[in-house]
Order: C-alpha cells, then structure tokens, then sequence
C-alpha cells in the first residue's frame, strides 16, 4: 500500500485530491491536510468585496465530498514538512507519513514586507474570503462618507488579473449607487506596462486594458513601489528604466486594496534542496522535486521565473487552467510510478482566463501560458461577465461532485485543441524545471 498526501486543500490541492483518486491502486491511500473543511472559490471574491455574493455562495464543505472519494480528510493544517523523513508534521504535533507528497499549500501573503498594507492596517485584501468579506463591511463604510481610491499589485506580485477585476467591479458598483462622481480612482501597480500581468502581455491586453481605464476614468501609475500605505495616503515611488525613482506620488486615498507579493508559506521555507530562497518548491517538467524525487508540487507555491527583467519586480501567475495542467500531469506521473513506470506527463501550462470587469471583460488563451507561445489571443466583451458567471457555477459544481474534469470538459476543451499534458515523445512545456 502507498500513502499519498497532498498538503493544500485550495483549488490545486483539491482537484489534485480528486484526480490522483482515479490514478491509485485499490490497495492505495490519499490524505488532504487543509486548514479548514471548506473549499473556497477565490476568483469570486472581488464579487464578495462588493456584496454581490456572499461567502456561503462560494464555499463547498469538503467533508462529505472526500468521505465519498475514500479520501481521508485532515484540517489540522501543517507545521512542518520533512522531506528527509517522508512525514508531514501537523500543527498538533501529530505526524501523517506518506510514500509520495504533492505539494498546493498555496502562498504565503506577504503584507508585512510594506508599511501599512494588509487587512488590519491600511489596505483590505481579496486574496482569501475571509479577507473579502471584510473589505465588504470596509466598503460600505466608505460608501457613507466617499472619497479618493487606490486599487493595484505591489512590487514582487505575481497575480495582477484580481487587481485589474476589482478596480472595474468598484467602479461598477459605485456607479450603480450613483457614487462614482465622488470617487477618483488610480490604478497602481508595478507592471512595466498597464495589462503586462506578469506575463508580458497576452494578445493585445496593453490596449484592452488602458481603454477599459480611461473609459472608467481611472487614472494609472506603473513601474510603480508601494513605500507605505497610511490611513489616507499611499506614497507610491515610480522608477525609471534602470531601476531608479523618478517621481514619488502621494495619493489620497479613503479604500485601498493592493495585491501583496508571495512567498513560500512556513512549513516549507528554508527546506534545503526543497524550496528557493523565496519559499517556492523547486521542480522538473514532471511537476517533481530533483531532490526528494517522491515530493511533487502544483499552483502557487511552485517556483516559477520572471518573463523577463523589468525595472520593478514582478512575478509570474500562476492561473486556474494552468494548474488544472500540473495537477493531471502529477496525477498521471504518481499513477506510473505506483504501476512501476518511469514519469511521462508534462504540464502544458496553457492558460484559458475570464476576467470579469461588472459589465464586461476579457477573456484570453494563451498556449503556453509562458513566451514564446503558439496561441497568443485575448478578446473583450460583456459576454465574458456572463462567462464568469457560469463558470463560478460550473466549478463550485465540480468540487461538490469530486471531478476534477468531466467527461464533456474533457471532449470540449479537445475541440478547441487545448490540452493540459503533453507526454515525453512531445515538446516540453516551456519553463519548466526553474527556480
């Protein structure tokens, strides 16, 4: 009998739950450590920030799901993972042993890397539900006495799309409660250029995304560094090409959200030969650690280079579909190794993203998510808010019945020639392997 656990209960730990479920061997073992017995739906919380969903809407308890899977389910959380021993340690102290570990902790927020930023400070968050529905009651504080607001990523983030979708959804909202003319907005953020998100563009999202911005009246600072946030200001330094302030803003500003920069979360950080020097796990094009071969890992906390340089740091994301990919790819290759087979799947890395803006949005594919890519496309339209919609629905819907892809997504996404594995006679995907 192999014990598998998979440490991270969030959208690459379940799904990685589920999958490697039909890849084992009747005799085998899966144990998901979370840190609560619910499954949140993160790309909804922009909409709870604004009360257009509340956090029951987009929550999914796991415990009946796993019973059901024959997954053993934990909530204890980790303290600590050694690799060296094969063991996950729990915060209780208990330990859970394990032949192969995949890793979707997810990442650390760090808040505390900028003065003033985080839920508790001076900023409301999005990154977790609980931070939503507080930046909710925030915002209807703000909406009885309105004023200036500052919506953007700090230097070192790598998840830029939730930023973009929340200044657009704020505007909307505010202009549904006739409030807008009251509030000027600046969108701040370190991207070279506005709709860069980490990935040097996607299509033209340079245009689709600085049109959205001056059709809302929002004004944007970029190559920008968040030097502090206080209870009515943010001072935002913006830096030439080599790195170099050129101009520092001092922003009013009443209801400030920023995305903050990750980091690897505590159990992992540290681990030598495990993790890089910023907590992420080290892996191959198999979604495997070299140095404890038994380890692999999906979705946030894997380590991932930059695009390229830009004068400000800024990281790669790591988006919904694309981890979709690792997670089958280290289902497939945990299946192999439990049939006596060498690892043979590789992610693809494709990226299919919905953006939703309120009344609009963009959508975009991109294949490989990381350039040079095959396929480069995004579009707008307010089609792609009735999209996001649905797909929230759809995938809620998912995790309640324990699939991480059904057969008719499976046969949809072969018609339009979007895979998620790529096997060892094929191309690898590209960048993979790096810290």
């Amino acid at each position: 009998m192999a014990e598998i656990v998979v440490l991270g209960a969030g959208l690459g730990g379940t799904l990685a739950a589920f999958e490697t479920a039909g890849q084992i061997r009747p005799e085998d073992r899966i144990t998901l450590i979370g840190e609560r017995n619910t499954f949140q739906f993160t790309p909804s919380n922009p909409w709870v920030a604004v009360g257009w969903r509340e956090r029951a809407d987009i929550e999914v308890s796991l415990d009946k799901v796993t019973r059901r899977k024959n997954i053993i389910f934990r909530t204890e959380g980790a303290a600590r993972v050694h690799p060296a021993e094969n063991r996950v340690e729990l915060n209780g102290g208990e330990s859970i042993p394990y032949d192969y570990l995949i890793i979707a902790t997810g990442p650390e927020l760090a808040f505390d890397e900028i003065p003033g930023c985080g839920p508790g400070q001076n900023t409301v968050s999005i990154c977790q539900t609980d931070h939503a529905a507080a930046a909710f009651e925030a915002f209807e504080r703000f909406c009885a006495n309105p004023g200036p607001v500052v919506v953007g990523a700090v230097q070192g983030a790598s998840c830029f799309g939730p930023a973009y979708e929340f200044a657009f959804i704020l505007d909307r909202e505010l202009r549904k409660r006739r409030l807008r003319s009251k509030v000027p907005m600046t969108f701040v953020t370190s991207e070279p250029y506005i709709g860069h998100l980490g990935l040097d563009g996607v299509g033209d999202t340079k245009s689709l995304m600085e049109s959205e911005l001056r059709h809302r009246h929002i004004k944007w600072i970029t190559n920008a560094k968040i030097a502090a946030v206080d209870a009515e200001k943010v001072v935002a330094e913006e830096v030439g090409a080599d790195g170099q302030t050129i101009a520092t803003h001092e922003l009013p500003s009443r209801f400030t959200m920023f995305l903050p920069a990750f980091r690897g979360v505590p159990a992992l950080r540290g681990i030598e030969g495990l993790v890089n020097p910023r907590g992420f796990v080290l892996i191959d094009e198999h979604q495997r650690n070299q140095t404890y071969p038994n380890v692999f890992s999906v979705g946030v906390c894997v380590a991932i280079p930059p695009v390229g340089k830009t004068p400000v740091p800024v990281g790669v994301p790591k988006t919904g579909f694309m981890i979709e990919s690792m997670v089958t790819a280290t289902a497939h290759n945990i299946g192999a190794l439990l049939r006596g087979e060498a690892p043979h799947a590789r992610a693809t890395w494709n990226a299919v993203c919905l953006a939703d803006f309120g009344d609009g949005g963009v959508a975009f594919v991109a294949q490989p998510q990381i350039p040079p890519r095959d396929v480069n496309w995004a579009s707008t339209g307010a089609w792609v808010h009735l999209a996001k919609v649905a797909f929230e629905k759809y995938f809620l819907r998912k995790i309640r019945a324990g699939e991480s892809e059904p057969f008719y997504e499976r046969f949809l996404m072969k018609q339009l020639n979007i895979t998620k594995i790529h096997h060892n006679d094929r191309k690898p995907a590209k960048g993979a392997g790096h810290g």
